[in-house]
């Protein structure tokens, strides 16, 4: 009786467990994106707002 719906969990958690590591791979290309995208406003010397308050 329980091996009858072996195959449907199975399938469910493995589609879950891609669509996790696929929602996780495309966070850690954004944020290193994002972060190249920072360096290149940071060195034409646009500055985050959170600096104005140390340099002023």
């Amino acid at each position: 009786m329980q091996n009858d719906y072996f195959g449907f969990i199975a399938a469910a958690y493995g589609i879950s467990a891609l669509a996790i590591l696929g929602l996780g791979l495309w966070i850690l290309l954004d944020a290193r994106a994002r972060r190249a995208e920072l360096r290149v406003l940071e060195a034409s010397g646009i500055r985050r707002r959170s600096d104005r308050g140390a340099s002023a």
